[in-house]
């Protein structure tokens, strides 16, 4: 070795030293750095998440607030028309949830062009889909209605008249989900936090203009309230339709790109009509104990409800960052992202879980004063209590779950929750008379069952698939 050889060799013994005597603190340090860069990521994804879950729910609030004002025959149609488009919206959230976890892939191998090409399919089968729903929904919109309102009189009719108007913007509707999914897949929550606040919020304003015929406008009645909806909803599908016209690629539909969507799609769909199908039947079962039992359970569910929000944008953010982080090749960084997103999941579930014991002798008196469902309460509150850090958890590998496309295992183990735990226990309380405290075990039994996969499945790693296509 010569002199020269020899120096760098000494220097480079030199640093190493140096390294191995600081490396614990630098470990320790870059830890450190690396948790909070996590958290900030995470909370930089997910409160934006936050406000487009809660936007929609909101304006319902004032929609209902607005019509509520015209009588109880058009809020009752109002409401039949409603709880028809929102089941459409929930059953086809595979728009959103799975073009997030295929696009984040892309996105995370360096593929941007290519992750907004799955934002151009998911738009060309919200579309699609749409104008079937249109056209199917216009056909049978009249017999749906008469049945959900007892048979044909006023609250059918006006029931119907709300749903030919407001059917046409659930293309739009399809479309805004298809843009949430993309751009999510891109990391930004930004942009359809924007979109989606404007168009609900053009609705807020515009909904009491035209139900009441303010300013000079024409007083349209609870039909107004339709024509605020597809308002709004327009306004946001244009603008996530500009935000994909900007991006410059190709709008040609890929027929293996939206057979590999319809497949996700698929999983997520059965998913959903397994929940569809437990809380349907919980609402089924709670009436048959009487209004009381019926009412106290609408009031937890829909506290239940508002938590799970609330845990779905932290769950928004782990699919994005763990889709990027497989479709860079970066196994070990999901699973790191894995393990932060849990620990968020848990604490904020515990964190409800003491707020909400906390509040039981108080927040269920602002949703009623009626002594007999105040006093049927208790029976669900407490299994709502207990419930909460299990959510935490599970809402948030779900989420992991989702961001690494395992949506066959998902659906398989939500299904095999629900009809093997919630729905028989659900239909044992009504033949045992078991009332709210066998309805709020079976849902119990549901979240256990459900913990116990995601728990398991994350642990085993099998999820972490590396590349920009989980095949």
């Amino acid at each position: 070795m010569g002199e020269r050889e020899q120096r760098d060799a000494a220097a480079s013994g030199a640093a190493s030293g140096s390294d191995a005597v600081s490396g614990p603190e630098s470990a320790a340090a870059s830890g450190a750095a690396e948790a909070d860069a996590g958290a900030r990521e995470l909370l930089r994804l997910a409160l934006p998440a936050l406000l487009v879950l809660a936007a929609e729910p909101l304006y319902l609030l004032v929609d209902t607030a607005v019509v509520g004002h015209l009588g109880a025959v058009p809020l009752a149609g109002l409401a039949i028309g409603a709880v028809l488009l929102a089941l459409v919206s929930s059953q086809l959230n595979f728009l959103s949830y799975g073009t997030t976890a295929r696009a984040a892939r892309l996105h995370g191998a360096g593929r941007r062009a290519d992750a907004v090409v799955e934002g151009v399919q998911s738009t060309w089968l919200a579309l699609a889909v749409g104008a079937v729903l249109v056209l199917v929904g216009e056909l049978v919109a009249g017999p749906v209605a008469r049945a959900l309102a007892g048979g044909p009189g006023p609250v059918a009719d006006a029931a119907l008249s709300w749903l030919r108007v407001a059917l046409p913007g659930a293309p739009l509707v399809l479309i805004t989900l298809a843009g949430n999914g993309w751009l999510r897949g891109l990391q930004d929550t930004a942009r359809p936090m924007r979109i989606v606040l404007l168009g609900n919020g053009l609705s807020a304003l515009a909904c009491p203009v035209l139900v009441y015929g303010l300013g000079g406008a024409p007083d349209l009645g609870l039909v107004g309230s339709a024509v605020a909806n597809v308002s709004g909803q327009l306004v946001a599908a244009a603008l996530f339709l500009r935000a994909l016209l900007s991006e410059r690629v190709s709008l040609a539909p890929v027929p293996a790109l939206l057979r590999a969507q319809l497949a996700m799609g698929r999983d997520l769909l059965l998913r959903g009509l397994g929940f569809q199908a437990c809380f349907l039947s919980a609402a089924a079962v709670a009436a048959r104990f009487g209004a009381p039992s019926v009412a106290a359970h609408q009031v937890v569910l829909q506290l239940w409800n508002f938590q799970a929000m609330v845990l779905d944008s932290l769950a928004i953010a782990a699919q994005a960052l763990v889709g990027a982080a497989l479709g860079s090749g970066g196994a070990d960084r999901a699973r790191a992202v894995a393990r932060r997103v849990s620990g968020y999941g848990l604490v904020l579930g515990c964190g409800f879980g003491v707020l909400f014991a906390a509040l039981a002798g108080v927040l269920p008196r602002l949703f009623t004063n009626d002594l007999a469902v105040l006093a049927a309460i208790p029976v669900a509150w407490w299994f709502f209590v207990a419930l909460q850090p299990v959510a935490g958890l599970v809402f948030a590998l779900d989420g992991v779950l989702l961001g690494a496309g395992d949506a066959s295992f998902l659906r398989t183990w939500t299904l095999l929750g629900a009809f093997c735990g919630f729905l028989p226990l659900i239909w044992l309380s009504l033949v045992f008379r078991w009332g709210l405290a066998g309805i709020w075990t079976g849902l119990a039994m549901f979240m256990l069952v459900r913990l116990v996969s995601v728990v398991l499945r994350t642990r085993s790693g099998a999820w972490a698939v590396p590349g920009a296509v989980r095949h």
